[in-house]
């Protein structure tokens, strides 16, 4: 039997005041500690679903009467709002609104109303027409939003299936672009933020999640001011340079709705008209880049990140929008080196990954990162074995940062890890990609394309990720050749001894051998390759010892650099 959302909410606890609309309670969780006469419980019902939170131990979550599911904190329960049966629409806003040249028809067509005599009220849609949100404001400027309600794109009902998507910021200049003839633009519920963040849990852009665009071609016409700069960084970060356009507005306005009022229709569409793409690919002059060049020289350019080894930051540092191979003899420890360095650049600089490795089982990957995020053993036996506790600190830390593309019937080929590493760039704000190995990425080949020709396309479309959304791909590509030395002992494998040598060698912007010692239990990191050293690096080896108590690599403190000039600059 279907459960009312007044018995699922009573079963656990939760004893309301109504169950309609917004009330304050008590919370089951953390009384009697609050005092007795507070209603610290925030409960937002609407007869078949609710979501709450309480403003003293921060309990919070939802539940449906579709589901009878009670869930707490992390899975979102949303609240619709409800129109009023009957809106008022009075001659003063329909004026109000044609004093800043929106027509009544447009006014009338997204069915804004006057609310409680003071709130124009701006009714939000999903993709089937539904109210999913309703955003207030007054004519001096005040904002609200209906509570516990779905954050949603206004407009996006009627630009959802549009091949060119127009943003601006706010709902007037939506009105004014739809006034000009484009129904196709949308803006954000909550504004522009203060400065770029590019924080992929701003819920800020929580719509943009909710709200999927099929748009090939989006053109930010925001506000022209420092919000808007802004709000432009963190759409282009999210949407791609290869989909976005620029726009050029007048010297005397900031946003679109002055644009209509000061020059009219006409130069709305003589902006829309002459949007400019970002450039990613082609020919340019010298002129174009003289800003950056003056950087440059001055020294205000994206500065390459350490990874946080002395010895080995001496000869590699990492910058996005580069590709990085990493080699050695297979079981050398190669990955294990690698995800050392990523839980170290993510302790240091708050990195998150995206990652393809389908030779281990997700859960022995998991086993490995949170072994050198808590240095300390995972399986029994050890006197240091982790704690139950640690493991789930140990855990809850690689979740916020570590994300996994996974397939389970085919193996995929590097299209499809592009198509989810972007959205993990764009979701969860990724900076680097992880593939490991090369060697299990379908070699789906176009026509008749040679083994070299299949690796050169590899490699140029993940370089291509990386420059468009300003990552970093590391590839482990096992060598096909084994040299040997005198003594029987394998040598350190290169570049050329990976298939489709020179592929690997021209287009990576940096080349790293992991080589182990059995004897010692010791590995070499030697750099075969750094793309403009000096500034990024330099040719060289570090070294580290393995310490079987912490399970990690410890850096041992010699380094040698040498100078090996056919790659310089290469």
């Amino acid at each position: 039997m279907k459960k009312s959302i007044y018995d699922i909410l009573n079963e656990n606890g939760i004893k309301a005041k109504s169950y309609e609309g917004n009330t304050k309670n008590k919370c089951p969780r953390c009384q009697p500690p609050h005092n007795k006469n507070d209603n610290p419980l925030s409960l937002s019902c609407d007869g078949t679903s609710a979501v709450w939170n309480c403003h003293h131990c921060g309990w919070s979550g939802g539940t449906s009467t579709s589901t009878n599911n009670f869930v707490t904190a992390r899975e979102k329960i949303y609240v619709a709002p409800k129109l009023p049966e009957k809106t008022e629409t009075p001659s003063t806003m329909y004026t109000w609104f044609s004093e800043r040249g929106i027509s009544k028809e447009t006014v009338q067509k997204k069915e804004i109303y006057i609310e409680d005599k003071y709130w124009i009220a701006f009714p939000y849609k999903d993709e089937e027409g539904k109210v999913v949100n309703i955003k207030y404001r007054t004519q001096s400027k005040k904002f609200k939003q209906s509570p516990n309600a779905k954050r949603s794109l206004y407009n996006y009902d009627l630009a959802k299936d549009s091949d060119t998507v127009i943003f601006v910021e706010g709902e007037m200049d939506v009105l004014t672009m739809i006034d000009a003839g484009y129904e196709n633009t949308v803006t954000l519920p909550d504004g522009a933020p203060k400065e770029c963040k590019l924080n992929p849990k701003d819920k800020r852009f929580t719509a943009l999640e909710n709200c999927p665009l099929k748009a090939k071609k989006i053109i930010l016409f925001v506000d022209n001011d420092s919000a808007g700069a802004s709000l432009h960084k963190e759409l282009l970060h999210r949407f791609g340079k290869e989909v976005c356009w620029y726009v050029d507005y007048p010297q005397d306005c900031k946003d679109a709705n002055e644009v209509l009022l000061k020059h009219g229709v006409s130069k709305i569409k003589e902006i829309i008209q002459n949007a400019k793409p970002y450039p990613i690919d082609g020919l340019f002059s010298a002129h174009q880049y003289y800003g950056s060049v003056l950087d440059l020289y001055n020294g205000n350019y994206v500065k390459p990140i350490n990874i946080g080894y002395k010895n080995l930051d001496e000869i590699y540092k990492i910058l996005k929008g580069t590709f990085h191979t990493i080699t050695g003899i297979p079981n050398h420890g190669k990955s294990s080196f690698l995800d050392m360095c990523l839980v170290k650049i993510s302790e240091n600089h708050n990195w998150r990954y995206a990652i393809f490795s389908p030779e281990h089982s997700t859960q022995m990957h998991l086993r490995r990162l949170v072994q050198l995020k808590v240095q300390k053993a995972f399986d029994e036996g050890f006197t240091n074995r982790m704690t139950k506790e640690e493991l789930q600190k140990g855990l809850e830390w690689i979740n916020e940062r570590f994300y996994f593309i996974e397939t389970k019937d085919t193996t995929p080929d590097v299209d499809y890890i592009i198509e989810k590493a972007k959205a993990a760039v764009l979701k969860y704000g990724c900076d680097a990609l992880v593939i490991d190995p090369y060697n299990e990425v379908s070699a789906v080949r176009k026509g008749n394309a040679r083994e070299d020709e299949h690796i050169r396309d590899f490699i140029s479309k993940l370089k291509r990720f990386a420059r468009v959304h300003e990552c970093v791909v590391f590839c482990v590509a096992h060598p096909t050749k084994l040299p040997k030395n005198t003594d029987g002992s394998y040598m350190a494998p290169t570049a050329y001894d990976i298939s489709g040598a020179s592929h690997w060698s021209n287009q990576s912007d940096a080349i790293l051998t992991v080589h182990r010692d059995f004897d010692d239990n010791s590995i070499q990191v030697i750099t075969r390759k750094i793309r403009e050293q000096g500034l990024y690096g330099s040719i060289g080896e570090a070294h580290f010892q393995y310490n079987q108590t912490k399970r990690i690599f410890e850096e041992k403190v010699e380094t040698h650099i040498t100078d090996i000039p056919h790659w310089s600059d290469s």
